[in-house]
């Protein structure tokens, strides 16, 4: 059994990824109509916590788009919990060592190969608990300057599907300002090294890009999973052009 994240990287170069920072309803739904691969659920920045994003991924079941959610560390009982309900994906935050890395990907095995607790909350996912392990995908996100220097320690991990870069964090951690991640040469070169150590590795490198625009050039850099806008930014952008219509001013102003 695939996920759907899992046939979307099969079948397409790039897949592209929406956000979601708040409980909602309509996000996920209006990020598949508009056509998006993935949706993401931010339990380390948003105002959701673990059990939040399982009740909202259960009610995904028949909604036509992936899911992965971001998780503050690789403790094993949230990662169940959201895998429970039907993530395809756990994207775990401020990885800077393999040994978090690997603890990551041990929170989404069973004994003897790993630490999760056996507990599927979605009856379409089965029971067996192999092929709830092949479909759960691991990233570890790399977006510190420590990160960074073990990138190629954490790409060699077993059972990692894909690094994810943070470029605001790494800006941070390079000396930069967040709003420098994409203009400082120092951190494109760092984001780029992650995904050069990802791809020969044979991991998914994946980048949280904040725009449409900055999404088409990392991937043309290489980077396969890009989330481009979360529903805040998607809202705020369409809101926006609508008020300039209604003025007569265009969607240019």
């Amino acid at each position: 059994m695939t996920s759907r994240l899992q046939d979307a990287l099969a079948a397409n170069p790039q897949v592209w990824g929406g956000w979601v920072t708040g409980p909602t309803a309509l996000g996920p739904d209006e990020f598949a109509r508009a056509g998006y691969d993935y949706v993401g659920f931010d339990v380390q920045h948003g105002y959701l916590d673990d059990a939040d994003a399982a009740r909202m991924l259960r009610r995904l079941e028949h909604v036509p788009i992936a899911t992965a959610v971001r998780l503050p560390g690789p403790d094993a009982a949230p990662i169940g919990r959201v895998l429970d309900a039907g993530a395809d994906a756990v994207i775990v935050a401020m990885v800077e060592s393999a040994a978090v890395a690997a603890a990551a990907v041990a929170a989404t095995r069973y004994a003897p190969d790993g630490v999760r607790s056996f507990g599927p909350l979605r009856a379409s996912l089965g029971l067996d608990p192999a092929a709830l392990a092949a479909r759960a995908s691991v990233f570890a996100m790399i977006e510190t300057a420590r990160g960074l220097a073990a990138a190629a320690e954490i790409c060699a991990v077993p059972g990692l599907t894909g690094v994810y870069v943070g470029p605001a964090d790494l800006a941070i951690s390079l000396g930069c300002a967040p709003a420098q991640a994409w203009s400082q040469r120092e951190v494109l070169d760092a984001m780029l090294r992650v995904q050069r150590t990802a791809a020969a590795a044979g991991l998914v490198p994946g980048i949280h890009a904040g725009t449409g625009a900055v999404g088409k050039i990392m991937a043309q850099s290489g980077f396969r999973m890009i989330t481009l806008a979360s529903e805040g930014q998607c809202l705020r952008r369409g809101a926006a052009a609508h008020l300039q219509e209604a003025r007569g001013r265009g969607v240019d102003g």
